[in-house]
C-alpha cells in the first residue's frame, strides 16, 4: 500500500462516517416530512435513527481531532479527561433517548399505546450533546507535541514570576 493511500483511507472513512450520520439525522428529523413516520410523534425508530446518526458524527469528529495531533504525542489527562467526557455524554444521550423502552421514561402510562420521546427526554439528549460538544472542545486543546495545554493559564498563573510553584 503506497503512502498517498494510507493517508487517504481515514479521510474515505471520516468521509463516510459524516455522510452516514447526517443522512441518520435527517432522515430521524425529517421523518414526518418524508412520510416515513411508523409512530405517531417522535417514534421508537426515529430516536434509535437520531442515536445512531449522532454516535457516527461524533466517530467522525473525534477521528478528525485524533488525525490532528502527531503520533508521538504523550497522552494528556486533559485528553483523557475529554475522551470520557465524550463517552459519557453518549451514553447520556442514549438513556435519555431511549428511557421509555428501558422503563425510566415518562411515557409508560398504559394510555400511550407506545412509547415516544418527550420534553423531558429531549432535554436528556440536549444535555448529552452539550458534554459530547464539551468533551471534543476539551480533547482539541489538549496538548499535541505542546509542553502544556491551550488551557494551563487556569492552572499555572506564571504571571507574578513565581515560577516554583509545584
Amino acid at each position: 500500500m503506497s503512502d498517498s493511500n494510507t493517508k487517504r483511507a481515514p479521510n474515505l472513512v471520516v468521509i463516510i462516517l459524516i455522510v452516514l450520520g447526517l443522512l441518520f439525522v435527517a432522515l430521524a428529523l425529517a421523518a414526518d416530512f418524508l412520510g416515513i413516520d411508523l409512530t405517531p410523534g417522535f417514534g421508537v425508530i426515529q430516536v434509535v435513527a437520531l442515536l445512531i446518526g449522532i454516535t457516527l458524527l461524533t466517530l467522525a469528529a473525534f477521528a478528525v481531532l485524533r488525525s490532528k495531533r502527531p503520533r508521538g504525542a504523550p497522552r494528556s489527562l486533559q485528553a483523557d479527561i475529554a475522551t470520557r467526557l465524550i463517552a459519557t455524554g453518549l451514553v447520556f444521550t442514549y438513556v435519555a433517548g431511549l428511557s421509555d423502552l428501558i422503563g425510566i421514561g415518562t411515557h409508560v402510562e398504559p394510555s400511550f399505546q407506545r412509547p415516544f420521546i418527550g420534553p423531558l427526554q429531549l432535554g436528556g439528549v440536549v444535555i448529552g450533546l452539550v458534554l459530547i460538544i464539551a468533551g471534543l472542545l476539551l480533547y482539541y486543546t489538549s496538548r499535541g507535541q505542546r509542553e502544556s495545554s491551550s488551557l494551563g493559564f487556569l492552572v499555572n498563573d506564571r504571571s507574578n514570576g513565581d515560577d516554583n510553584r509545584p
